[in-house]
């Protein structure tokens, strides 16, 4: 069972942890999406890997069976606003992490001018300032939901929000 302190790991590591180009794409990214370490990076990895391994574990199946799941699949990614609703596994194959990033709390913040930069975007969101809907969300990698998109919002003004 293990103990209930010391939650199971959400990411897995680099296979080969010094290539150069791996290593030059993972700063990019940190720096793009203003990522705190290469841990954030590598659990959004491990998400689009998780939905990838659905989509092709799809191909095997025929008829009813591969339809219900596909549907259910498709509603799941479609509700976090990865793909749209008439997409099929295909198109699941086709996200990037990049996608993924994308819908992070701390990434939306700032698409939505609600912060000058990531960084900024991140602040605000760990010190409580950022609220959906009536709950106050203090995680920078919450993967914001299609329909919470519209009730995300300040709770302080920006000019009093610490830089």
């Amino acid at each position: 069972m293990g103990d209930p302190k010391r939650p199971r790991k959400t990411y897995e590591t680099p296979r080969q942890p010094w290539r150069a180009d791996r290593l030059m794409d993972e700063l990019r990214l940190l720096g793009e999406y203003g990522l705190r370490n290469k841990r954030e990076l590598w659990k959004a990895q491990a998400l689009l890997r998780k939905y990838r391994k659905i989509a092709r574990s799809l191909f095997v199946l025929t008829g009813e069976d591969r339809l219900r799941r596909e549907t259910e699949l498709i509603r799941t990614l479609a509700k976090y606003g990865l793909i749209s609703e008439n997409a099929t596994a295909d198109d699941v194959l086709k996200l990037t992490v990049r996608d993924v990033l994308e819908r992070r709390l701390q990434t939306v913040v700032y698409r939505m001018g609600l912060a000058r930069t990531v960084h900024h975007a991140r602040q605000l969101i760990v010190h409580g300032c950022v609220a959906i809907g009536d709950q106050i969300v203090e995680v920078p990698g919450y993967v914001v939901k299609k329909e919470e998109e519209g009730m995300i919002r300040l709770l302080m003004d920006t000019k009093a929000a610490p830089t």
